[in-house]
């Protein structure tokens, strides 16, 4: 199992080579963003982008910031956006192009961990498919957890997600596909929840519903809730959340 080719990126990093791959998923060719340290693997980071097609579009400058020397960083684009075939279905048969990926990371590089990072829509998209690959951790940031309360808070977003996945009362069955919460068990690997508390595109609430879920059933996790911090954190706050979040990943891999 490997990506069906790689095309050299003009972003330039000493420690790592930038490539974006093309993989098979479904029968589409779907593609991603690579970034393989010329040094050994011992850490896959996945991180889960944003948004729709252009809107959050995968940067290498933010998937730069989870490397490391020995960290290999890989953010699917989804089916339908930058060059991918298919359609985006907001957490639908898109799942796979999160899952297939990582199936090919753990081919080329076994019994390395592998954290996961959903940031806003990438929230879903990690609930939805960490355990199923069995990641070392979650990390959700400013992440949706709950596709009904998304739709409740984000009326402009209405039409998208009538479009994209259904209406909440004909199509309701669509939207419990969408429901990651009701499998996250005492047994499940650990998240990290993430959230500003003025966030205004992924209310507080989102983390709060999950929070309360993690606890009600005993997951390990924990919160790092910032005050005055909306959806993107200001570059010190950012920072210091980053260091929190190398020292949540070498915890969760010590299993501490």
């Amino acid at each position: 199992m490997d990506f069906l080719s790689k095309k050299k990126m003009p972003v330039f990093f000493q420690s790592h080579e930038t490539e974006e791959v093309t993989y098979l998923v479904d029968g589409i060719k779907v593609r991603g963003f690579l970034m393989t340290p010329y040094s050994e693997v011992n850490r896959i980071v996945v991180y889960l982008r944003g948004g729709k097609g252009q809107v959050g579009k995968v940067r290498p400058g933010r998937i730069a910031q989870f490397k490391t020397d020995h960290t290999l960083l890989f953010a699917p684009y989804y089916r339908g956006s930058n060059g991918s075939e298919g359609r985006d279905e907001f957490g639908g048969k898109d799942l796979e192009d999160v899952t297939v990926g990582i199936q090919i990371l753990k081919t080329l590089y076994p019994n390395v961990p592998i954290h996961m990072i959903g940031f806003s829509r990438g929230g879903i998209q990690g609930l939805l498919t960490y355990q199923k690959v069995n990641a070392t951790s979650f990390i959700i940031w400013g992440g949706v957890s709950d596709m009904l309360m998304m739709y409740d808070e984000r009326i402009e977003l209405r039409s998208m997600l009538r479009r994209m996945v259904g209406h909440p009362k004909k199509q309701r069955s669509e939207y419990e596909l969408r429901n990651a919460i009701k499998d996250i068990h005492k047994d499940s690997p650990p998240i990290l929840i993430i959230h500003g508390k003025e966030d205004k595109q992924v209310s507080i609430n989102m983390a709060l519903h999950l929070e309360s879920h993690l606890k009600e059933e005993h997951v390990k996790y924990e919160t790092i809730y910032k005050e005055g911090e909306g959806h993107v954190f200001r570059p010190q706050v950012e920072r210091d959340t980053l260091e929190y979040i190398f020292k949540w990943m070498d915890k969760c891999e010590n299993n501490e």
